[in-house]
């Protein structure tokens, strides 16, 4: 018995000491644009090193963008590839996931105009958005369920994809100029479509990620009208997992998903999954950490703010995303051992940028997201944890400087729209 006892000590100690542990410090790369560009944005760093995004082609507001890798290891650290030339033959395109085989996912528009005027991709064109895969041959797209448009959200490291798609049935609850349904889907390896279920029959989802054990995440909800905020007619009223064939709902923080949403964003090799729900009355929503043995955990915010995202999570459990004020201006956060911190208090006070939104940690720590320069351009970032601790980091005056940043409007629509974001 005394053995026992002993033991349970020991454990209860080294779990307070864990909990105790500092938060790590970080050094802050920009990671940059193209040479005649003036924004980029980081989507998912993988274990390997392999970031994915995209960048704008110059400087013009309304400058096309490209879906680019970067690579952060030894002497190809920091080079940006533009893999979205010639894409699938449309002017913008974005890559969201990448695997360790270097096989990437995202959505490209095609040269053709959408017979229905859609504005799928969300850059105003009217041109047909198509998703793809990419290797080093190229870009491949992948097919849909039988509808003009469709986006690939991730990839695990078994080849398999998912996103969603359009198929040929029409949904009378949509406004012009949106038509058909669009449903969750999964491609295998080989890049056949399957199409997934949607929590209460749901007439519309998206799946937005996949783990190496086959497990995925997404919303699903009813048609709504058009909002140009994020370029989609969704009302993400559940979030929800897909395992061995039945969908489950992950619940909800109070709220029904008519604010900010009930929205699943990342899932690990665990099955944790973060997200952000509405609370009761819909006001405002939280950053959520779920697993199957105690559902939904409400994360709160950074101290003084009004809602919060939670964007990424890796295989240890450390989460990233973005607390948000009153006034809607984001602070990108990372969350390790029970503890939210802004990730703006970690670095450097002299460092390139000041943090707006994480979307993605890998294994060794590494964070990447997007964040302002001193000039007010948005730039990605790539945050590298660093054992010594930084003797200042960013005053509360100097943060307070950088937060109202405009974001140019295809931009903001399409990171709403990736984020589930309405009317903001």
């Amino acid at each position: 018995m005394k053995s026992i006892v002993t033991l349970i000590a020991a454990s209860s100690l080294l779990a307070a000491l864990a909990t105790a542990q500092p938060a790590p410090h970080y050094t802050v790369t920009d990671l940059g644009t193209f040479p005649k560009g003036t924004f980029s944005q980081a989507n998912f760093v993988s274990n390997d090193g392999f970031v994915t995004g995209l960048s704008g082609i110059n400087s013009s507001s309304t400058s096309p963008q490209h879906a680019v890798l970067w690579y952060n290891r030894g002497w190809y650290k920091g080079m940006i590839t533009d893999i979205g030339a010639p894409g699938l033959g449309g002017p913008n395109s974005v890559a969201y996931g990448i695997n360790a085989s270097g096989g990437a996912v995202g959505q490209a528009e095609s040269s053709t105009k959408d017979p229905n005027g859609e504005n799928f991709c969300g850059y105003g064109t009217g041109l047909i958005c198509l998703p793809f895969r990419w290797q080093d041959a190229g870009m491949t797209p992948l097919p849909t369920l039988g509808g003009p448009n469709g986006s690939a959200n991730m990839i695990n490291n078994r080849g398999q994809a998912v996103g969603w798609a359009e198929n040929k049935q029409t949904d009378p609850a949509c406004p012009a100029p949106q038509k058909f349904q669009f449903k969750p889907v999964f491609w295998d390896a080989n890049g056949k479509i399957q199409e997934l279920p949607t929590v209460s029959g749901d007439p519309n989802g998206a799946a937005l990620a996949i783990n190496d054990n086959g497990q995925v995440v997404g919303i699903s909800g009813p048609c709504a009208a058009f909002d140009p905020n994020i370029g989609v007619n969704l009302v993400d009223i559940h979030a929800w997992i897909w395992q061995d064939g039945t969908v489950t709902d992950l619940g909800n923080l109070g709220g029904d998903g008519k604010g900010g949403g009930n929205h699943a964003c990342a899932i690990n090799n665990k099955g944790q999954v973060v997200g952000h729900s509405d609370l009761a009355g819909d006001a405002t929503f939280h950053a959520y950490l779920w697993n199957r043995a105690t559902g939904m955990q409400d994360l709160g915010t950074l101290p003084g703010d009004a809602a919060s995202l939670a964007i990424g999570i890796n295989d240890g459990g450390d989460v990233v995303g973005a607390s948000l004020d009153a006034s809607f201006n984001p602070r990108a956060f990372v969350r390790q051992n029970g503890v939210m911190n802004d990730l703006n208090s970690l670095v450097p006070s002299n460092s390139p940028l000041y943090l707006l939104i994480a979307y993605s940690i890998n294994a060794s720590g590494e964070i990447v997201g997007f964040g302002a320069t001193s000039a007010g351009e948005v730039h990605a970032f790539l945050a590298t944890p660093t054992g010594n601790a930084h003797s200042a980091s960013f005053s509360p005056a100097e943060q307070g400087a950088f937060k109202p940043i405009a974001l140019p409007e295809n931009t903001r629509r399409q990171l709403f729209g990736r984020l589930g974001l309405r009317g903001q």
